[in-house]
């Protein structure tokens, strides 16, 4: 009887354990805010790419990793092997560009339609690349831009690219949005935040992405 009364008693605190885990925030709340920070980076860079201006007219559709043909499966293992895909799409002739990073150097490729490696992208590396940026430090436009089309938002994320161009996530209860801004804290666009991987090949959160404003 005492054997089961002590069974009892830890299943109970296991429970009481996992409800308490459940309850805390959820790191999607911040690592899901630099996720998409920098994947709509990585895409912004696939698409102004020299190479893909020149080959794929910068028109790309995002594309999970997971639905990639084997063959770029296949090439990336073996030429990039423990390397994540931050973005991949394909263009309107069906080629595809992949962006990647291994060991903190961004990669941008360009695939056929079959999947066989066609070259590198020129300029992806220096535009896909952010450096972080804190909240309190970012210019008073945006913040104020933010606060004033934003309201109940707050900055997770944000960094720039080597144009100095800021991206900056922000956040309510539901949603993660990806904003961009000049060098000077003029507002460009809110980004699509395209298909995000979460640090695990072939697996991660579906993006969230609001209505624009």
């Amino acid at each position: 009887m005492k054997k089961q009364l002590l069974l009892w008693m830890m299943a109970v605190a296991g429970l009481f354990v996992i409800s308490c885990q459940s309850q805390e925030v959820s790191p999607s709340s911040t690592d899901g805010a630099l996720e998409a920070v920098q994947v709509s980076a990585a895409r912004t860079a696939a698409t102004t790419d020299t190479v893909t201006k020149q080959r794929c007219k910068g028109q790309l559709t995002p594309v999970d990793s997971t639905a990639l043909p084997a063959a770029i499966i296949t090439y990336l293992k073996t030429n990039y092997a423990g390397a994540l895909v931050k973005f991949a799409g394909t263009d309107p002739s069906g080629q595809y560009v992949v962006g990647i990073v291994l060991n903190n150097v961004h990669t941008g490729l360009l695939f056929d339609a079959s999947g066989n490696f066609v070259q590198l992208l020129k300029q992806y590396a220096k535009k896909a690349k952010l450096t972080p940026v804190d909240a309190a430090s970012l210019p008073s436009a945006i913040t104020t831009y933010i606060s004033s089309n934003f309201s109940g938002y707050t900055v997770k994320r944000a960094g720039t690219d080597a144009d100095g161009n800021y991206y900056v996530a922000i956040t309510n209860t539901t949603e993660i949005r990806v904003l961009v801004f000049a060098a000077d804290g003029t507002f460009t666009k809110e980004a699509d935040i395209p298909p995000i991987n979460g640090g695990r090949e072939g697996k991660g959160p579906k993006p969230r992405k609001g209505s624009g404003h």
